[in-house]
């Protein structure tokens, strides 16, 4: 290479360069308290960017402590909340009651490993209407198929 900067002084590689030439569509917020399940859909999510359509480029966040996620939620920021059912001390149908109250137009996608009785969580949590339930293991095909048509 002969050129005068290296890739790490040549402005064009300047990660915030990089970073403003990569506009997302949508911002998804993931929160599980299992950082294997958060870091792999992150990554998986992410990878996808780069085989879709330039415009359809999602960001993901991630939190593994819903009680953070919740005391750092920003309203009108994120798009999608993927939110796993089964955590300490604030379950995912709690956490998404929550941050409804502070931004109603977040759309909410549940996860699990266990089935859910629709009937007895609507009872429960009578202003949910739990309309996106993926059911884990899940492929990662399958993960990014459901995501994108929840944001389409």
């Amino acid at each position: 290479m002969n050129s005068m900067y290296s890739c790490a002084e040549d402005p064009a590689y300047h990660p915030a360069v990089i970073k403003d030439n990569q506009r997302f569509w949508k911002r998804i917020l993931i929160v599980d308290d299992d950082v294997d399940v958060t870091v792999t859909f992150k990554a998986a999510i992410e990878d996808s960017n780069n085989h879709n359509d330039a415009n359809k480029r999602i960001e993901v966040y991630t939190s593994n402590d819903p009680a953070v996620a919740l005391s750092e939620f920003k309203p009108n920021f994120y798009d999608l909340l993927l939110a796993d059912i089964n955590m300490p001390y604030i379950n995912g149908f709690e956490l998404c009651e929550k941050i409804l109250a502070i931004d109603i137009n977040v759309k909410v996608c549940f996860m699990s490993s266990v089935e859910i009785n629709r009937e007895a969580l609507r009872e429960i949590y009578p202003s949910l209407s739990p309309g996106c339930f993926i059911r884990r293991p899940v492929t990662i095909d399958y993960l990014v198929k459901r995501i994108m048509s929840e944001l389409d």
